[in-house]
């Protein structure tokens, strides 16, 4: 079915999820009205990013607390959404050593003690090791600098997702 046949309930439904647990993106892109690049991925990005930065800051933080730390207490549970759990799969962190496992609640800590939000990034295509220097290099920067970061890497994985979703 074509994103301009679907109601909002159904274009919700598909997309609200594009965003962890932040349907609002997706209800307020329908809401505005689907521009006409909207019916492929890269257009209804453009419309949800948009939504995204002319939230408030508040609004924003919030988006940014909804993710879960990588390799975190929720993955271990397996409470992650169908798209983290795919994701954070793809980069190996599904299968981590006990010591790595470590390193990575050490690293999740660290960064949520410094900035009050969890550690972001599109890990999708990352090596563990990637995932690791990110972690080290971006705890030296300002929280200012850190929430651009991480809206930055929820924009990638907006992208990524609707990609899976819209081909």
């Amino acid at each position: 079915m074509r994103v301009f046949d679907l109601s909002r309930p159904q274009f919700v439904d598909r997309f609200g999820g594009i965003f962890e647990h932040s349907a609002w993106v997706a209800e307020s892109v329908f809401d505005a009205g689907l521009a006409a690049d909207c019916g492929e991925a890269a257009g209804l990005h453009r419309a949800m990013v948009e939504v995204v930065r002319r939230a408030s800051p508040e609004r924003q933080l919030a988006l940014i607390e909804a993710h879960p730390d990588l390799a975190g207490r929720l993955a271990e549970a397996g409470k992650l959404t169908a798209g983290s759990t795919a994701e954070q799969a793809s980069a190996g962190l599904d299968v981590l050593s006990e010591a790595e496992r470590a390193q990575f609640r050490d690293l999740n800590a660290r960064y949520r003690a410094r900035f009050g939000f969890p550690f972001i990034m599109a890990v999708k295509g990352r090596t563990k090791a990637e995932i690791l220097a990110g972690f080290h290099r971006r705890l030296a920067q300002s929280r200012a600098v850190e929430i651009q970061t991480a809206l930055s890497e929820i924009e990638k994985i907006a992208l990524l997702r609707l990609r899976g979703i819209m081909g």
